[in-house]
């Protein structure tokens, strides 16, 4: 029998709890650590709809990278919708796990997979915060090399790779060879991306006095897209799940989706 507890630990073996950022919540955040799990569910969010479909596959356990629970509540109650969330996890016994930062900055998580879905290679952390023990770099961003082309080209490259609705760009006027990636809102580490010598950096949730910083630098700014540019470690996350617990299903959402849409 595999239990909630059990599961935690493995997905803390991938992305230790230490790495989270000091704002962040990760971890069990409801739902009981001895429940028995048959079936598992992994999504992006914790969004009624993805608890709904939890509920419809018969999930013990839900496994997301955004976290449900952000900051401290004083009551859970239908009122609001992390409340009703909560309350629908909690009666129908299905677990919440989350990991997030700690899977932002953990090698093998949201960045390694967003630079492997870009076709990167020769990777190094954007912003290292430490090494983990076996004797590897973490923190959150990557950079990394890729064949050199026009920047039209390589707008379509994300597009395609993400499945992206649309980007926002600035252009820095230089042809792509050094990127850096930055799943999520990462518009504040362009300095990093400049370090590095990156000529083009790609991340989500940009400010416009961040496009116009890049592009005076000379760096192409590319928005992807939050769900986009984080989406792309829930297969490699349920794999993992799956390799490590064979006796156990494990589910990838079926109907999570950006909810951002492009006219």
């Amino acid at each position: 029998m595999r239990t909630v507890s059990e599961i935690m630990r493995a997905l803390f073996e991938l992305a230790p709890a230490d790495m989270q950022e000091d704002w962040d919540n990760v971890g069990l955040l409801c739902g009981r650590a001895g429940r028995e799990v048959r079936r598992i569910l992994v999504a992006l969010d914790p969004f009624p709809a993805v608890i709904e479909e939890a509920k419809a596959v018969g999930a013990e356990l839900l496994v997301t990278h955004h976290p449900l629970i952000f900051s401290a509540r004083k009551s859970v109650q239908d009122g609001d919708v992390v409340g009703r969330s909560l309350l629908t996890l909690i009666e129908s016994g299905i677990a919440a796990v989350n990991l997030h930062t700690n899977l932002d900055s953990a090698p093998g998580g949201v960045n390694d997979c967003l630079a492997k879905a870009l076709g990167l290679t020769d990777l190094e952390v954007l912003a290292p915060a430490g090494t983990d023990g076996q004797g590897r770099a973490y923190g959150i961003g990557r950079a990394g090399v890729t064949v050199p082309c026009p920047l039209p080209d390589f707008l379509a490259r994300v597009k395609a790779a993400l499945g992206c609705g649309g980007l926002r760009y600035a252009d820095g006027g230089r042809e792509v060879r050094r990127v850096a990636v930055g799943g999520g809102a990462c518009g504040d580490m362009l300095a990093d991306a400049v370090r590095l010598g990156c000529d083009t950096f790609v991340t989500a949730d940009v400010k416009y006095n961040q496009f116009a910083d890049a592009q005076a630098l000379g760096v192409s700014l590319i928005d992807a897209g939050h769900f986009p540019t984080e989406n792309v470690v829930c297969p490699s996350l349920a794999a993992y799940l799956a390799e490590m617990f064979p006796d156990v299903e494990v589910l990838l959402s079926k109907i999570h989706a950006d909810v951002v849409k492009f006219a």
